[in-house]
């Protein structure tokens, strides 16, 4: 089993940054992919970024450029840092751990956190 808790999300001005964390914890962190997703109101999750047991990472091509993923297993943590914050950014952002997801399917994916509202202005 494993528990995830996000933080870090809040309001913030258009052009701002953000850094998101996933705390994971209640078993072994290392071997899992980590992925986030996003939410905002009458539309579906969608895809935003994830992190490989091996540590490689994939973006949607709406943050790429932008938001960076990264993790550090010693503290069962994985971060999502946000820089240029559009509106459009605007969800509530969900952690994700999977064992061997379809990085880009939610379906795939074993374990979720709580999420935290990302709130962007203009």
């Amino acid at each position: 089993q494993v528990q995830l808790v996000e933080s870090g999300g809040g309001l913030v001005q258009a052009g701002g940054s953000l850094r998101l964390s996933c705390v994971a914890s209640g078993r072994t962190f290392s071997s899992y992919a980590m992925g986030w997703f996003r939410q905002a109101p009458g539309k579906e999750r969608e895809f935003v970024a994830v992190i490989s047991w091996y540590n490689n990472k994939y973006y949607a091509d709406s943050v790429k450029g932008r938001f960076t993923v990264s993790r550090v297993n010693a503290k069962g943590t994985v971060y999502l840092q946000m820089n240029s914050l559009k509106p459009e950014d605007t969800a509530v952002y969900y952690c994700a751990a999977g064992s061997t997801p379809t990085y880009s399917d939610s379906t795939s994916y074993d374990y979720w956190g709580q999420g935290t509202q990302v709130t962007v202005s203009s």
